[in-house]
């Protein structure tokens, strides 16, 4: 295993490493060698500094996402799970292709091809090839030593793909906010979410009731058109509306009331929509609405499972527009949530190189399989999964539908914490003792 680099952060020793899987997995075979254009696969080994040279379980990391590498700890407290796992585990943090240090994917290499071609290569980064570079990783790098995984949001999904494609990879599996419903169906997702995202809208002007007024005033300003983000793309009411993206992790209704506080910049910035809008505020939307490359591209696909019976087609769009409590004339505005809309691809100007080839994705029934529900069934790799009842991202019922008919799984239901609940120190620490408790990690010891 040839390693990049290896150094010290506050608490944690570090070792970096990178290692090529293929671009496309179709006739190769994880462990084995293959031939064809390929990746760079980069990940991480992090351990206490005082365990360097024991022989600890593997723990491997799945990220959320789509489209997010792995965590950049500051120090073992810096991300709460973390400071629980490394008294217990060597951690293998990757970034998945296309992400962080791994082969990167941006708008700039995806508008350099024709459109067919983009919709191809964007399929390859989807949960099928994610999990097939995981697996070539264990078996080429780590003897093929079984390890427990911990999936957070997206990493739930993977979580569900590895146990489906090799559940022999895997001794235990954790998962904190993301149990999606098998089988897969975006339309039904969004039919669940739209109505939480307008329940936190509520339950954020019922919290700051003076940015009802504020919000409607920006809403009425936007209309008229003509305000441009310092990036270039211009600010419009659906823009704005995405600010309900955070509304699912605390504490995201104290950052979007302070934001909104210093929008207008006459006079006290009292609500009015005939003061202009401040510089400030305009830079901090760019920041607040920002995501990684293949985040929006790929939201809708991380729902598609094998050969669909009808085309994804824009399924947020299409429940937004059965709602017309969400039309950018409301008031007062509805924020959204994590959906991705086709103006997004318009509008953006990161995302533009993107909608040629997202746009024939829509229209595609043809994905990789990521989950088989048999198999599921029989599953006999224990699994602990974290449920947040309010999750705004996750719809806890579909989560408490899936896990009903798994195998061996497990499930804390909690509305303590939102969906990033994992980042503070309680929620892992919790979901180790109740494994150790039952004997799941008996193997381990």
């Amino acid at each position: 295993m040839a390693m990049l680099a290896d150094y010290y952060v506050p608490g944690l020793y570090v070792q970096d490493h990178s290692i090529e899987v293929p671009l496309d997995w179709h006739g190769h075979v994880p462990g084995q060698g293959f031939d064809g254009r390929h990746l760079a696969l980069f990940y991480r080994e992090v351990c206490a500094p005082d365990r360097i040279h024991d022989d600890l379980p593997l723990l491997l990391f799945l990220q959320g996402g789509p489209g997010g590498a792995s965590p950049r700890p500051l120090s073992p407290d810096s991300d709460g799970w973390i400071a629980e796992a490394v008294k217990h585990f060597r951690l293998i943090l990757p970034d998945q292709r296309g992400t962080g240090r791994s082969s990167h994917v941006d708008g700039s290499l995806i508008g350099a091809m024709e459109a067919r071609e983009g919709a191809w290569y964007l399929k390859r980064f989807l949960a099928d090839s994610i999990v097939r570079d995981f697996e070539h990783l264990r078996r080429t790098q780590f003897a093929g030593r079984q390890w427990v995984t911990l999936g957070q949001s997206y990493g739930g999904f993977l979580t569900l793909s590895y146990l489906s494609l090799f559940p022999d990879a895997i001794a235990a599996a954790f998962t904190t906010g993301g149990i999606p419903h098998v089988p897969a169906d975006a339309t039904e997702v969004y039919e669940h979410t739209f109505p939480r995202m307008q329940a936190k809208t509520e339950r954020f002007y019922a919290r700051y009731p003076q940015d009802r007024a504020r919000v409607a005033a920006l809403a009425d300003k936007l209309a008229d058109g003509g305000e441009q983000l310092p990036n270039g793309d211009p600010l419009t009411v659906e823009r704005l509306q995405t600010l309900g993206s955070s509304f699912g992790m605390k504490p995201s209704f104290e950052r979007v009331h302070w934001l909104l506080d210093g929008a207008f910049a006459a006079g006290d910035g009292t609500a009015d929509a005939s003061s202009p809008i401040a510089d400030d505020f305009l830079a901090d939307v760019v920041t607040a609405t920002a995501s990684h490359p293949l985040y929006w591209p790929l939201q809708e696909f991380i729902y598609a499972d094998g050969e669909l019976e009808r085309p994804i087609d824009w399924a947020a769009q299409r429940v937004r527009d059965t709602m017309p409590q969400f039309s950018v004339d409301a008031r007062p505005l509805l924020f959204t949530g994590e959906a991705a809309f086709p103006w997004m691809f318009e509008q953006e100007r990161a995302l533009q190189p993107f909608r040629g080839a997202v746009d024939l994705m829509m229209a595609d029934t043809h994905f990789g399989k990521i989950y088989d529900a048999g198999r599921l069934a029989r599953n006999d790799v224990p699994l602990q999964a974290v449920v947040y009842v309010d999750d705004m991202y996750v719809d806890s019922t579909l989560s408490l539908d899936t896990l009903a008919h798994v195998g061996n799984s497990h499930y804390w239901a909690t509305n303590e914490f939102e969906h990033d609940g994992v980042h503070g120190g309680k929620v892992f620490a919790h979901l180790y003792r109740k494994a150790l408790d039952r004997g799941d990690l008996a193997a381990l010891q």
